[in-house]
């Protein structure tokens, strides 16, 4: 009587359905699979700014768990015993120590930290890549405007985490952040000494305010970051991914690679590929050597010290005031040249962030968007867009004007003077020159769609006359130019009483603001007109 065996592999293909068949029958984790596996993904290079972003926070998670094991968030003051020569002895902060033992006795310490704070930068300037490829090719519009506030408020929090991560150290650059910090803080009035001894836990610098910051870095900016990832991630999948027009592609139906097996393969390699920039660049370039400055001590301020790019707008801002901005009014000393920078801040983030509602409520667009503009179809948003780049690179360029003095020996205050008529008229010019360039491409392309590519080739006719011989279009490369929506400005229509209410005004003013100036599209009859023309 022969006896059959089953070999290891069918026992271990056996175990492994059947867990997957326990797990399925009590989470329905299948049918979550399925469905996003299913879920079609196009592959725009553009499109990778948001995985870029992703991964450099994967990254950062996984950085910021091996720097947690060795870093000490305590102002508790010691002296420094490692092995850097030059700050033994030294009097600091246990924060500030801790930093310098990652850096110089823990194995891989340095690389890890600077793989943290690289990551931590491509995170922010990829997050902010992504909103701009967002809004000059209209992907916010419905059904999509939560996803761009989500996205916004990611953008945020991403900034508050990077901030509070550089302020962790103790050293000089970091204590001068968190004194900006402070002054803003007690610039409002009446409660702002009382908000300043809340946040540092007493006078400035405060007994712990390091593991405050802490507490916010490593946990609840994480969780919030995490949540709002997810959150629009979950929406993404929901409303399916905008694409760019080609063939086959309509607001219906989405053209790409299904998520498993392939986009899933392309975007793990894809991880490896940043990770493993991320980790080149940490190991080339160095960034934020603390044992250059030392531990923190408001006496050794000096000019060259600046944030990290993500924050040095609002640096920037506070620079472009002009002095003597303070008033005394009702026994409290309001400081305009605090408050005023933090307000211009507060409503052009808030603007950023209604963008999209505004735009809709001007349009009176109602359709669902899943094909995006080419930014020269939307010239007042593609204008308003360089517009408000333009606004936050002139704060940005502030933050440093000391160099930019320093550098170009030119005068400190006239450095700050054309920065301050660059804050307002920069955003002006950038405007007026990007519409009338949108409007300009339009204009080509409208030519292009009538009349043909330019060939070059001159012929002369029997009667004597040159013209040049134009390449005719396909009829895909021509729907490329012409299928955009040319929107018109609204019409007044008194209501039932004969009146127009403002708010009526006030939309169709904004109305003909962004569509007065608009190059309407060939219709098929100028099509045919001009191929008869030209035959």
């Amino acid at each position: 009587m022969s006896t059959v065996t089953t070999p290891p592999a069918q026992r271990g293909d056996r175990f492994t359905v059947a867990a997957a068949k326990y797990i399925d029958d009590r989470t329905k984790v299948g049918v979550a699979v399925k469905e996003f596996g299913r879920k079609v993904f196009p592959d725009h290079w553009s499109f990778l700014l948001g995985e870029v972003a992703l991964y450099s926070f994967i990254v950062i998670l996984i950085s910021g768990t091996f720097l947690t094991l060795f870093f000490q968030a305590s102002m508790v003051e010691t002296h420094y015993t490692g092995p850097y020569v030059p700050m033994k002895g030294i009097e600091m902060s246990a924060a500030m120590a801790s930093t310098l033992d990652i850096s110089f006795s823990v194995r891989g310490g340095l690389l890890m930290r600077q793989v943290h704070h690289w990551a931590a930068l491509l995170f922010v300037a990829a997050i902010g890549l992504h909103m701009l490829r967002i809004f000059f090719t209209g992907a916010f519009r419905k059904p999509r405007e939560l996803n761009w506030v989500i996205g916004f408020v990611l953008f945020v929090l991403a900034m508050a985490e990077g901030f509070t991560g550089y302020s962790l150290p103790d050293d000089v650059l970091s204590g001068n952040g968190l004194r900006i910090i402070d002054g803003i803080i007690k610039a409002i009035p009446v409660i702002g000494t009382y908000l300043s001894f809340f946040f540092f836990g007493g006078e400035f610098p405060g007994t712990d305010i390091v593991g405050r910051l802490y507490m916010l870095h490593i946990m609840v900016l994480p969780a919030l970051v995490i949540l709002f990832v997810a959150l629009h991630l979950a929406f993404v999948v929901i409303h399916k991914h905008t694409q760019y027009p080609g063939p086959g592609k309509t607001q219906q139906n989405v053209v790409g690679y299904p998520v498993l097996p392939v986009y899933a393969a392309k975007a793990g390699g894809f991880f490896f590929i940043v990770f493993g920039v991320i980790m080149l660049i940490a190991s080339f370039v160095a960034i934020n050597p603390i044992w250059n400055y030392g531990p923190y001590d408001p006496s050794p301020v000096s000019a060259g010290t600046q944030p990290d790019w993500y924050i040095g707008f609002a640096d920037g801002a506070l620079r472009l005031v002009p002095p003597g901005w303070e008033t005394y009014w009702f026994g409290y000393t309001w400081s305009w040249n605090m408050l005023i920078p933090v307000g211009v801040i507060g409503v052009f983030f808030v603007l950023v962030a209604i963008y999209p509602f505004i735009e809709a409520w001007v349009t009176g667009d109602k359709r669902e968007h899943h094909l995006l503009d080419r930014p020269r179809n939307a010239p007042t948003r593609t204008a308003i867009g360089a517009a408000g780049v333009t606004f936050y690179a002139v704060m940005w360029a502030a933050a440093s004007s000391d160099l930019i003095a320093t550098h170009f020996q030119l005068a400190m205050e006239g450095v700050i003077h054309g920065l301050q008529a660059l804050l307002i008229l920069g955003p002006i010019i950038a405007y007026a020159v990007t519409k009338r360039i949108c409007l300009g491409l339009q204009k080509k392309d409208r030519s292009i769609a009538l009349h043909g590519y330019e060939s070059a080739r001159i012929v002369r006719l029997p009667g004597g006359e040159f013209i040049e011989v134009h390449k005719p279009l396909t009829e895909y490369e021509r729907w490329q130019l012409v299928s955009y929506n040319a929107y018109e400005p609204l019409m007044l229509r008194p209501n039932a009483d004969g009146r127009i209410p403002f708010g009526k005004r006030l939309r169709a003013g904004f109305s003909r603001w962004f569509f007065q100036d608009r190059i309407v599209p060939p219709t098929q009859g100028e099509i045919e007109q001009a191929e008869h023309e030209g035959h």
